[in-house]
């Protein structure tokens, strides 16, 4: 009967969370609005007894990391520095969690269950904050042009980008358009090596594509593409155009999206 319970209770605690999610931002009206870094990390939700993912898998973080977390909930990210995804990831995701935990802090950017506006909800984790917790710091948005001054000085420091929300609202746990996300793409180039085949509703078509930088590595992009340019993908051998966010350590375009196939009317748009 022990046993069932435990079993049980470990079920309700792996629960998927509901997360307040991001929409982008497109110029909308942000009069009143905060913003902060948008931190490059991996998300992380306390519910109170275990870390859990955004998918709902218990991040298995050491005794010692989570030993003073409050008996609430707090939702935020894990993160060392800036460009260093790829080491917060191969950190977070062992099952034996090792010494280099030593390098992580959790950024709270809410407390879901909390009442009033959003820095009364913060203000609740404040008794909790210690080397491993920390607050994200929050700033009033003067302007757009406030805005815009924050978000190129960060991009230069190598930062994801910027978040703004209106700090009126309550956390909701959905997409929302009172929370939205601010990024520079960077464009590129590269040369279709190959196709993959699509799964799902895409079954059929193309999947993604597989891609050439001019220095050799290698990548896919998969996203960006329409329903006919599935059908009809780019020919190997054509250079299409793609953005991205940034580079990853191996060299590899971050979050690529197509932007369409290289041709001569393509050139001249830049020439213009």
């Amino acid at each position: 009967m022990i046993r069932i319970f435990l079993l049980l209770s470990l079920f309700v605690w792996a629960e998927k969370p509901n997360l307040l999610l991001l929409k982008t931002y497109k110029n909308q009206n942000i009069d009143g609005w905060v913003m902060s870094e948008k931190l490059d990390g991996v998300r992380a939700y306390w519910n109170g007894k275990v870390l859990l993912s955004r998918g709902g898998k218990i991040i298995h973080a050491p005794a010692w990391f989570i030993k003073d977390y409050p008996p609430f909930a707090i939702d935020g990210e894990l993160w060392t520095k800036r460009e260093d995804f790829e080491n917060i990831v191969s950190i977070v995701r062992d099952k034996v969690p090792s010494a280099e935990w030593l390098q992580i802090k959790h950024y709270i950017v809410e407390v879901p269950d909390a009442k009033g506006d959003l820095f009364e909800r913060l203000s609740k984790v404040k008794p909790y904050e210690n080397k491993v917790i920390h607050i994200l710091p929050q700033i009033y948005v003067k302007d757009k042009k406030h805005l815009e001054t924050l978000h190129k000085a960060l991009d230069e420091k190598g930062a994801e980008g910027v978040v703004v929300r209106d700090p009126k609202m309550p956390y909701i746990g959905e997409r929302t358009s009172t929370a939205l996300k601010v990024k520079y793409f960077k464009d590129a180039e590269c040369e279709v090596i190959g196709h993959t085949q699509g799964k799902g509703k895409y079954q059929g078509m193309l999947g993604a594509l597989k891609c050439r930088l001019d220095n050799g590595i290698l990548f896919k992009i998969g996203t960006g593409l329409s329903d006919n340019e599935r059908r009809n993908p780019p020919k190997v051998g054509s250079r299409v155009t793609f953005k991205y966010q940034n580079m990853t350590k191996y060299g590899k375009p971050r979050f690529p999206v197509f932007l369409r196939v290289r041709t001569l009317s393509n050139i001249m748009e830049y020439i213009k």
